[in-house]
């Protein structure tokens, strides 16, 4: 039995260099093949020839592939001046070198024949070298072992790391091997090492023992932990005009806490994302201080005290869409952030300002926020005014938000019909309510999920104003399902390639009694491109004796849509293909409720900022197809 010890690819790289250098001075020996000669004895009147030689490789489609884009002898095509002794010595490196890629590849006893001729009737090269391979047998895995050293072998704490790392080891026993598959797997190992502890752990050993005769891959890798680190004092710099207090709240980084990447990478997350900041670096410093409390380094690039955006858009749910916004990041006096937008498009006006404070020391901040806005909603204009005033605490997951408000709404009328005089029209109302909400985002990865859920509600209770206040409550609840069409233990890649299913509900009711005369920005309209499709933005609605359309107390809208990504010559590509079903109803009465279909087809892409959905939709109660247009993804 024959036994080989397989070193990592760029030592094999190294060899197949060299082989190629070396070839040029050394005698071509009796194995080399021997080139053929020929004398043409008429004048050769076609056009010059500009390669020394062409490339021919016989093989199965995929190692052909990898051959021709990796092959050392295409390096030297274009020497024209190339003679048939030189031509000679570098098909003696070629044969090793088509032998070493083909290792990469998990075939470790193929059959390489080589050969030359002269191609006179080629225009673009006198001679053709043959490549014929027979790969023979893929090389299988036959054991792995996996080991370690340093703290984590010994600490109890670390038993869940372990087996962690050895379970999500990507290299199975009955798998084949090659070189690629052989690095991404111990790069993994070490990923997961180092994210939690163990800042410092590195690949000891490694070891791939190839059985030539029986094809088997005997694998063994030696993780060496180093020591375990927590995390230390924080070390600020590049502050101007915040102090450390506001960094460290937001960065909510406890000293003694053992080291975690991931925990580390959320603190400049939320510093970044926090709009105090234009960059943010977060490292832990393992060179400095002892193993239990290296201090964590925390380096900013304050954002300008105040900075204005103008924003041009279009959407198919309100046309084209102009905004302006002004933030200022240190209001004087009370050191308060202050973000005021203007925004103006086909369906609404608008015109806004929030104050917000610096967290505390739990993370909640007081918010107070004033918004005037007219806007179309379903068959009337609304003009309608809210201030609130609350507290609010964003996080990873989970967003909660409690808060006053007061709400006031003027109708101003119906097309070809006055809201005064129409029976049901909505009318002018003011209120006051309590509200609490909770956001939850429990998805693998944003903004391109694949997988997950999330999840969103707001329960209120308030009173009507004016001369009949009567009390009501409203609650509106909604969520989003993503579940993917693979298998439980399926590769990333496989994941991808099988697609998944989103479903998606949403309801919604107010409970008052009959005569309460409620702001219509408290009760519910839908339609448009984010939830029922085939319909124009804000179009379903309780339907009035008129055939006016008012914003109701009762809401339930679902989806179905299947999304699947388009594979072009087996690869993935940025794009999905999607089908679906939309249905919606808005009543005064759950017994009214008659839910209005959509159904449709369009197209994902993964855009650098973030999924564009193109979507052609058909409603089936109004019988015409809409298109549907957006960008981003939010819950």
């Amino acid at each position: 039995m024959q036994k080989l010890v397989w070193w990592p690819a760029f030592f094999v790289c190294a060899l197949a260099v060299s082989g190629a250098l070396q070839a040029q001075t050394v005698p071509v020996g009796p194995e080399a093949p021997a080139p053929v000669q020929s004398s043409p004895t008429t004048p050769d009147l076609s056009p010059p020839q500009t390669l020394a030689f062409d490339i021919e490789i016989q093989a199965p489609p995929d190692i052909k592939d990898y051959l021709q884009r990796h092959i050392e002898l295409q390096r030297y095509r274009e020497l024209s001046d190339l003679d048939a002794s030189e031509l000679a010595r570098l098909l003696t490196a070629a044969q090793s070198n088509v032998k070493d890629l083909l290792g990469t590849l998990g075939y470790f006893a193929p059959e390489i024949v080589l050969a030359v001729r002269d191609t006179p009737q080629n225009p673009k090269a006198a001679r053709l070298v043959q490549i014929t391979v027979q790969p023979g047998n893929a090389v299988k895995i036959s054991e792995v072992k996996i080991d370690f050293v340093g703290a984590i072998a010994e600490d109890d704490a670390a038993q869940d790391q372990r087996r962690m790392i050895r379970s999500n080891w990507t290299l199975r026993p009955g798998m084949p091997f090659t070189q690629a598959d052989w690095n991404a797997a111990k790069t993994q190992s070490l990923r997961l090492l180092t994210v939690r502890r163990y800042p410092v752990g590195q690949i000891l050993t490694s070891r791939a023992d190839i059985d030539t005769d029986a094809s088997t891959a005997a694998l063994s890798v030696t993780l060496d932990s180093g020591l375990a680190y927590q995390l230390g004092d924080v070390k600020i710099t590049g502050t101007k005009r915040f102090d450390a207090q506001l960094v460290t709240r937001l960065a909510r980084l406890k000293p003694g806490a053992d080291y975690d990447q991931v925990q580390l990478l959320e603190a400049q997350q939320r510093l970044s994302d926090s709009g105090f900041f234009d960059s943010v670096y977060v490292s832990l410093d393992t060179a400095a201080g002892s193993a239990s409390q290296a201090p964590v380094l925390i380096q900013l690039r304050e954002a300008k005290l105040q900075k204005a955006v103008l924003g041009v858009g279009i959407s198919t749910d309100s046309g084209p869409r102009l905004s302006l916004e002004h933030t200022h990041n240190q209001v004087p006096g009370i050191g308060w952030r202050a973000i005021s937008k203007l925004s103006l498009d086909r369906a609404t006006r608008s015109l806004g300002s929030e104050l917000t404070s610096p967290p505390d020391e739990s993370g909640w901040r007081w918010v107070t926020s004033a918004l005037v806005q007219s806007q179309t909603s379903g068959s009337f204009d609304v003009n309608s005014q809210r201030l609130r005033l609350g507290r609010t605490k964003g996080g990873e997951r989970i967003d909660r938000n409690f808060y006053l408000q007061y709400d006031r709404a003027r109708v101003s009328g119906t097309a070809g019909l006055d809201a005064a005089d129409s029976p049901g029209s909505p009318r002018s109302a003011d209120a006051l309510s309590a509200n609490y909400a909770l956001t939850q985002r429990n998805f693998d990865s944003l903004p391109f999920p694949s997988k997950g859920y999330g999840l969103g509600g707001e329960l209120g209770g308030g009173v009507t104003l004016g001369s009949n206040r009567q009390p009501y409550l409203r609650a509106h609840v909604r969520w989003l399902g993503l579940t993917s069409l693979a298998a439980t233990d399926a590769s990333a890649s496989a994941t991808l390639r099988a697609g998944r299913v989103a479903l998606r509900a949403e309801g919604g009711v107010v409970l008052a009694r009959t005569g309460a005369e409620l702001p219509s920005t408290q009760l519910f309209l839908t339609g448009g491109d984010t939830s029922v499709r085939g319909y124009a933005y804000r179009s379903i609605g309780h339907e009035l004796a008129s055939g006016a359309i008012a914003a109701g107390r009762f809401l339930a809208a679902g989806s179905v849509e299947w999304q699947r990504p388009i594979v072009v010559n087996d690869k993935l590509t940025d794009w999905e293909s999607t089908v679906f079903i939309d249905a919606g109803a808005v009543a005064d009465k759950p017994g009214d409720l008659r839910a209005k279909v959509g159904i449709g087809a369009g197209a994902r892409w993964r855009s650098p900022v973030g999924p564009l959905q193109i979507d052609v939709a058909y409603g089936v109660a109004v019988k015409k197809l809409r298109l549907h247009l957006s960008v981003g993804f939010t819950f």
